[in-house]
């Protein structure tokens, strides 16, 4: 029997062949799935980084804008900081220049200050002596008057007859018939005898004539008697000096200062003008007056009243250029109501290095 012959690629053997070529698609299509689907997901994973990257980005750039215009307002900022530094240390080395002219200006205002408290003590001082004074009996042969020519009420302190050449420069204004400005109006229109009576002028009139009675012997004086003109009380000697050891001069000066009439206005520039006026200027200068001057070196046009400050600027123009090497005595009488008058008097002595005296009331 003859055999069969075998075939190799028969239909079972093809059929293992696509089962297994099928397993191997189906494998490599269920791993490409798989892979697929894993991609897909990175993919969206990236995607989303991208995304949120991308929204760091805007917002980075936001940012970075809102930098750059925080960096130029910063930079403005610093700038303005910097100005207003340099202003401030400016500010501050003025204020420093100032707080230390202020420091001196202190420094010298308490300095006058301490002199002037200590001249007020001193003349707190010598009221005091004056009132203890006063509150003693003085001899007769020690009262002016009729005995004028011995008379030397020592207690006013500081008032020495020292010159060589002593002018007395005497107010003769009718203020100086009393301390009330109304009874100064009443007497003004009053009789010749009842201006020469007035008890305030009968003092003046005493004081001058102490001051006579008390001139050094070897020295010369001359009164000037001034009112809104300056003219010495003995007539016909103007630019005269007087001997002190005459006593016929004296005794006429006095005579004179007795007979003199108080009326008119207050002119203290041409009674100090009087003094400059001398070939031999003075070296001691006593003024008896009673208050600021009422008016200038010419009369108004018009009587008015002249108010405080007008009189403070007469006052100021009659001692303006005066010479402080000669030394101002001044006794003041004062007025009710003059209240600028003692400081400026007391500062008139105090700048020429004399004495100022208010005496009291029983003085002489």
């Amino acid at each position: 029997m003859k055999r069969r012959r075998v075939e190799i690629f028969s239909l079972s053997f093809l059929d293992v062949i696509c089962c297994g070529f099928g397993a191997v698609i189906l494998f490599y299509t269920i791993i490409s799935a798989q892979s697929g689907i894993e991609r897909t997901r990175k993919a969206e994973d990236l995607s989303a980084q991208v995304a949120l990257l991308e929204e760091q980005v805007v917002a980075g750039a936001k940012n970075l804008v809102l930098l750059r215009n925080t960096l130029r307002r910063t930079d403005s900022e610093t700038v303005s900081a910097s100005s207003r530094a340099t202003r401030l240390i400016e500010e501050l080395q003025e204020r420093r220049e100032q707080s230390a002219i202020y420091d001196a200006s202190t420094l010298a205002k308490r300095d006058r200050i301490e002199r002037l408290k200590a001249d007020v003590r001193a003349l707190e001082e010598s009221t005091r002596r004056l009132e203890a004074s006063a509150k003693t009996d003085t001899p007769k042969a020690e009262r002016t008057g009729a005995a004028r020519a011995t008379a030397s009420r020592r207690y006013i302190t500081g008032l020495s007859l020292r010159g060589k050449r002593i002018l007395v420069l005497f107010d003769r204004s009718a203020s100086m018939m009393d301390d009330d400005l109304v009874q100064v109006i009443r007497l003004r229109n009053s009789t010749e005898a009842a201006r020469r009576a007035a008890p305030k002028w009968q003092r003046a009139t005493d004081i001058a004539g102490w001051v006579v009675s008390q001139l050094p012997p070897g020295s010369q004086f001359q009164v000037y008697g001034f009112n809104e003109t300056a003219v010495p009380l003995l007539a016909g000697t103007t630019g005269q000096w007087l001997s002190a050891g005459d006593a016929d001069r004296r005794q006429q000066v006095t005579a004179a200062i007795d007979a003199a009439l108080p009326q008119g206005g207050t002119s203290l520039v041409n009674a100090l003008r009087a003094a400059r006026a001398f070939a031999q200027p003075p070296d001691q200068v006593i003024l008896i007056t009673d208050g600021l001057p009422t008016q200038g070196a010419t009369p108004p046009a018009l009587r008015r009243y002249v108010g405080v400050a007008e009189r403070a600027r007469f006052f100021d123009e009659a001692v303006r250029g005066i010479n402080a090497s000669v030394p101002v005595d001044v006794v003041l009488l004062p007025m009710k109501g003059d209240v600028p008058a003692p400081h400026r008097f007391w500062g008139l002595a105090r700048t020429t290095k004399g004495s100022f005296v208010m005496p009291s009331k029983d003085w002489p």
